[in-house]
């Protein structure tokens, strides 16, 4: 037992590695959006392998996790865009700076709820997984599961379920 608990950690580990190289490479970049996310989240990957940082099986495995994740946030992103679409609509707040923010806000909000669509089907989070912090919601029965660090999805503690949702 207590093997696989160092397995876990130290996959948690491996996972929060790539994230760190991901955000690095993907803020020295120029572009953003979901294309400029897929090539810096591979460039992590394959440094990390270069690296053995990572085995190459292992770093594909965690590159997924990885890449869920980033759509879970997008998601989330979405949902906030469409939420301050609606507060800062440029009809709402007249002519000026605020009303030009407010545009490009709605354009953002587009885009986001595009992306987001396309990502919704491959956000379930099943046990034995990975995943960063953040709150599961069993689909089963909808018992909340809150993971303060990155780790493994566990089972549903309420009714063993597999499969949630996820909220940060």
């Amino acid at each position: 037992m207590e093997n696989n608990d160092q397995d876990k950690a130290s996959l948690a580990q491996q996972y929060d590695k790539l994230a760190g190289k991901f955000n690095e490479l993907y803020l020295a970049g120029k572009e953003r959006g979901r294309e400029s996310m897929t090539v810096a989240l591979e460039k992590a990957r394959e440094q990390l392998t270069a690296l053995g940082e990572v085995s190459a099986e292992r770093g594909e495995e965690l590159k997924q996790y990885l890449s869920r994740d980033l759509d879970q946030t997008l998601a989330d992103a979405q949902q906030l865009g469409e939420e301050a679409k609606e507060r800062l609509n440029p009809s709402r707040l007249g002519a000026g700076a605020l009303a030009s923010l407010a545009a490009v806000l709605a354009a953002t909000g587009n885009a986001l709820q595009s992306l987001s669509d396309k990502a919704r089907g491959s956000l379930v989070y099943k046990t034995g997984e990975m995943t960063s912090a953040g709150t599961l919601t069993c689909q089963a029965c909808g018992q909340k599961v809150h993971l303060k660090e990155t780790g493994h999805v566990p089972p549903c503690p309420k009714c063993s379920g597999t499969q949630f949702d996820k909220s940060y």
